[in-house]
């Protein structure tokens, strides 16, 4: 019987991370491993599991990466190990990809293997920029050529892509767009052929540059375009089928702080909307595992007539933990559940629980009130939350004589190591708590005049305060979407005025 694990071949597709296909994110969210390309968005790795190896193995021009033996070799070794390995590659895996070769290796190892295709970036990246590689009397083929060597480049190859009627794709040749384009003509195609040039395709920062194949090269200096980027010489290269509809942040760059699981869900929302998005997600969720005081509040829940819980990390703790004793979740059916904010009370529909309270303003101050108000003289109350925890909540409990016990679970830690660029200089900037803002300005960030500052609620603009930042706007509600119409307004506001000043 074969021990070894399996190896999946998934293709990225290009640009952004949704181009991904449904079958290739499924194969992500239950892999063991994950060995990556450098090029790939860095958000795919969001639906890798917590506990996933992850391996970069480079790919990215003029940089150091694995050579393809060792990344063979390291598909083969994490194999043998019994793990489910991803090799996750932009664009697809045989479009230059190199994924036969990866497979001739798992096949003399007898190692299972399964591909999942993904959109090349020599259809979609035209595709994208409004050109189409096929045009019905205009080009009724395309032509996918590598241009990465000067060996891919030789006289007699240029000589047949000279000839061709149809539209020629260069990947991986913006280095050698002069000698394309000087071979291309010596050997016979007019000057005047359209052409393109697209760097970041099928992404926010995506440009495009159009010329003819004479001045092409010439354009593209001038414009400093860099790679990744794709070269289309063809008639269909004059087209100009751009999408027309407009998303409301395309253009707007935004700089998201917060844990990894909050900065994914909020950069996912602001992708889709447009925004060209920048996580700097250095808070890390610190679940206090040995804690006999939690374990045991858990095994007696019966003492308690209230369950009061802050957060979603908070929430996701509690039942992760309540799971793992073994406790029956019909053990809550007498407990009374207060929650801060929407996205906490969501956690407990998951589990097809309904929180009784939920302020309608998301603070620790506005609970502490509304369960003054609710809880009984008798009635006993636990809480459940982070290190760092708001006094506002049991300064009022204790005000009004209500009996609780307060146990911290977790703490939030920043750990900014990882990001170089300290220099924030993006459109705007959120942040979405205390500890969050505190963590970014001791880690040495800075934010330039230009930025604005968009945070989640009066706590988080107290810590603002205390680091001398004054001019920042607070989201009118206290949760993801808040924040995001907060920034939706911002820029409404800007086009107005802009507008009008014209």
């Amino acid at each position: 019987m074969n021990k070894n694990g399996r190896v999946y071949l998934v293709g990225a597709g290009c640009g952004d991370y949704d181009l991904i296909t449904v079958r290739g994110q499924r194969i992500l969210e239950k892999c063991d491993v994950v060995v990556y390309d450098f090029l790939i968005d860095s958000r795919l790795l969001d639906y890798v599991p917590e506990n996933a190896e992850r391996i970069c193995v480079g790919k990215r021009a003029g940089c150091h990466s694995e050579s393809q033996e060792n990344i063979n070799a390291l598909l083969v070794k994490k194999a043998m190990e019994g793990k489910n390995v991803v090799r996750l590659k932009g664009g697809d895996s045989f479009v230059f990809g190199r994924g036969g070769e990866e497979i001739q290796a798992l096949r003399l190892h007898d190692i299972e293997y399964s591909i999942i295709p993904g959109i090349s970036s020599a259809i979609a990246v035209p595709e994208l920029a409004g050109i189409p590689v096929t045009q019905r009397k205009v080009s009724r083929s395309f032509h996918v050529i590598t241009g990465h060597t000067a060996d891919d480049l030789l006289p007699m190859n240029m000589n047949v892509y000279a000839k061709l009627d149809g539209t020629l794709v260069f990947l991986m040749a913006l280095k050698n767009i002069e000698k394309i384009s000087e071979m291309l003509i010596l050997n016979g195609k007019s000057e005047n052929t359209p052409a393109a040039v697209i760097s970041n395709g099928a992404g926010e920062k995506q440009q495009i540059v159009r010329s003819n194949l004479k001045n092409i090269a010439h354009e593209v200096r001038k414009q400093k375009i860099k790679a990744p980027a794709v070269i289309i010489v063809g008639e269909t290269a004059g087209y100009d089928m751009i999408p027309t509809i407009s998303l409301p942040l395309r253009g707007i760059t935004v700089t998201v702080t917060g844990t990894k699981k909050f900065a994914a869900k909020l950069s996912d929302k602001l992708s889709t909307l447009g925004a060209e998005v920048n996580r700097l997600d250095y808070l890390n969720v610190l679940e206090y595992r040995d804690n006999a005081e939690f374990d045991n509040a858990l095994r007696n829940l019966n003492d308690y007539d209230w369950l009061v819980l802050t957060s979603i990390n908070g929430a996701e703790i509690f039942f992760k933990r309540l799971i793992g004793l073994g406790i029956d979740i019909r053990a809550l059916s007498k407990i009374k559940l207060a929650v801060i904010g929407s996205g906490t009370a969501e956690v407990l529909k998951r589990y097809g629980i309904i929180a009784d309270f939920v302020p309608e303003i998301y603070t620790s101050a506005t609970l502490g009130q509304m369960l003054s108000c609710n809880v009984c003289v008798k009635e006993r109350v636990l809480i459940l939350r982070a290190e760092k925890g708001s006094a506002e909540l049991t300064e009022i409990l204790e005000k009004n004589n209500i009996s609780y016990d307060e146990i911290k679970i977790y703490d939030v830690v920043g750990n900014a190591k990882e990001f170089d660029d300290k220099a924030v200089n993006t459109d705007f900037i959120t942040f979405a708590s205390s500890s969050g803002v505190n963590a970014f300005f001791e880690s040495g960030f800075t934010v330039s005049p230009r930025t604005k500052i968009i945070c989640i609620g009066k706590i988080t603009a107290n810590a603002l305060g205390k680091h001398d930042v004054n001019n920042f706007r607070i989201s009118g509600t206290s949760n993801i979407d808040g924040i995001i119409d907060t920034v939706l307004g911002e820029v409404q506001n800007e086009k107005i005025q802009t507008t009008e000043g014209k």
